[in-house]
């Protein structure tokens, strides 16, 4: 027997819709690559993306296509992630801090036949229009008045958008059509697409704001310092038209100072980034005499995109700010997992409380997680035991763009993440590397993210990373590599002393080398593969 309930689709535009609706004069604040603030709500955004839709289907975008976008967090951007898919088209949006090499991949792979950029990325443009044989329009995200500099065949976006009267009835259709795409970051290989459908990125919006979840709600203030082109902002622009947050678009600015000063201004209470970002944040913070924290209102802050520091989780703790640690990735759009603690945790000394806060968090309703072993056979929570973290859902990917990749669920339906994790008894997930980034020494394990956490909470260290050299007895041993703070001499065997009252004696590193700087990718992960290339042909110590 069938319910007799309405089958209404879960469209993307129907969030917007609420919005308008019922928080139509929630502020949307954006800094703009022309170095102005904008100030609209949800009442302009509507109005706006439905100009742009009509624009779209202007210049001849039907339902399918893929729209690209290379562009920071402002209101142009968030329009179009409301217009393309309204229409029924896919947004494309395409990191600008890859290689240009891979950007063009990204674009051709695509077939996108319209990219919009900002205009901080005129002269990439320039250099990779020849190349890209689909793109038949070039949109500038801007004003007529600053279209000095851009590419010939450039038009801009504000004349454009004017054309059109913003009197347009969103389309339904069928929920599970693609909505948005977006690549992996291409560690090894070139990046494979996630597409997205209307249906998954819904639900992935209210988990965002359960309680349990993000905990995003109309009382927030939003500093949105994940990029839009970062998997879609982990789904936060959709989730705040969903309960009506204010949001706050720090454009190309995501330093220190400028997020300080917007957090401030805009009483922001929620803000998201990985932790490059807040590593940049506290460092404003510490050395700029104007920054008072006391000014700040924050309250939460997720982290994400690579494990969270102790040391950040600490000195958030140290200015009334809670983390909360999400873990996901491209193929997971992107929220899998949320550190909240349980009411058990609560009355905790703060330091048990952070013991739980650097884990990854537990999945949440619609997620299922497993660790599997190498005979593919489940590895009971609590054992202790890590292996190949697994994971399947309704916002999980089921394959890659164009078939990339081939079969990438086995026959249960469960997707592999490459990922190697523990589950406590309380389901909480401690990723303990990447299957790649894995340092076996003796038959035994050695987790490089543990022992740069245990690096990270030196006062000295800036930055640290691990990874494994061979070893004529051992196979592979642990190198480590710093980044100091400016001015300090602190040197390697102050480190080992430092961590061998925190770590095992068998996971100390062999050695420290000390480097200016790491090498991250385009999403703030560290690009281990360059550092094992850096240091190829080091040798360890007898």
């Amino acid at each position: 027997m069938q319910g007799l309930m309405q089958a209404q689709p879960l469209m993307i535009s129907s969030l917007l819709e609420h919005a308008r609706r019922y928080h139509p004069d929630t502020e949307i604040v954006s800094k703009t690559c022309e170095q102005t603030i904008v100030r609209s709500n949800y009442r302009t955004l509507s109005h706006r993306a439905k100009q742009m839709a009509q624009t779209l289907i202007a210049l001849g975008v039907k339902p399918g296509d893929r729209v690209a976008t290379l562009a920071w967090n402002t209101h142009r951007h968030l329009e179009l992630y409301f217009a393309v898919s309204g229409i029924g088209a896919v947004l494309h949006t395409v990191n600008p801090r890859l290689f240009p090499e891979q950007i063009e991949y990204i674009l051709n792979h695509a077939e996108s036949g319209v990219l919009f950029f900002d205009i901080t990325f005129a002269g990439l443009v320039g250099d990779l229009t020849p190349a890209l044989p689909h793109v038949r329009r070039f949109i500038a995200m801007t004003d007529a008045e600053h279209m000095t500099g851009m590419p010939a065949q450039a038009e801009p976006y504000e004349d454009l958008i004017a054309q059109q009267d913003g009197k347009y009835d969103w389309p339904v259709f069928d929920e599970n059509a693609a909505s948005s795409l977006c690549y992996t970051s291409g560690t090894t290989g070139n990046p494979k697409g996630v597409l997205y459908s209307h249906r998954s990125t819904y639900l992935h919006s209210l988990l965002v704001c359960q309680v349990d979840g993000l905990q995003l709600s109309s009382a927030d203030s939003t500093l949105l310092a994940v990029p839009l082109f970062h998997v879609n902002a982990w789904g936060v622009p959709y989730a705040s038209a969903l309960c009506g947050a204010k949001l706050v678009l720090p454009g190309p600015h995501l330093d220190g100072k400028n997020l300080y000063e917007l957090a401030v201004e805009e009483k922001c209470s929620f803000s998201l980034g990985v932790p490059t970002v807040w590593m940049g944040f506290f460092k404003h913070l510490e050395t700029d005499p104007a920054a008072d924290p006391s000014r700040l209102s924050l309250q939460r802050v997720v982290i994400g995109g690579a494990a969270a520091p102790r040391t950040i989780i600490e000195k958030f703790h140290g200015i009334g700010v809670f983390v909360i640690q999400a873990w996901g990735m491209s193929e997971t759009s992107p929220v899998a997992t949320i550190g909240n603690l349980l009411p058990k945790h609560r009355d905790l000394p703060f330091e048990k409380q952070v013991d739980i806060q650097v884990l990854q968090g537990r999945a949440m309703c619609g997620v299922e997680l497993r660790v599997v072993g190498e005979d593919g056979s489940e590895i009971p929570a609590g054992s202790g035991r890590s292996g190949d973290l697994q994971v399947r859902g309704p916002w999980v990917t089921a394959g890659y763009f164009r078939g990339e990749g081939g079969d990438v669920l086995d026959a249960d339906g469960w997707f592999s993440t490459g990922d190697v994790a523990r589950l406590d008894t309380d389901g909480y997930v401690q990723i303990t590397d990447r299957s790649k980034d894995v340092i076996k020494s003796g038959g035994e394990w050695i987790s490089s993210i543990d022992l740069e956490n245990a690096a990270m909470a030196h006062p000295e260290i800036e930055e640290a990373a691990v990874i494994s050299r061979p070893h004529p007895r051992w196979q592979e041993r642990p190198l480590l590599i710093v980044v100091r703070n400016k001015g300090s001499q602190v040197t390697g065997p102050e480190i080992l002393e430092f961590l061998a009252e925190r770590v095992v004696k068998w996971w100390l590193p062999d050695d420290v080398a000390f480097v200016d700087e790491l090498p991250h990718t385009a999403t703030g992960k560290l690009m281990k593969m360059k550092l094992r290339e850096q240091f190829a042909d080091y040798v360890l110590p007898a």
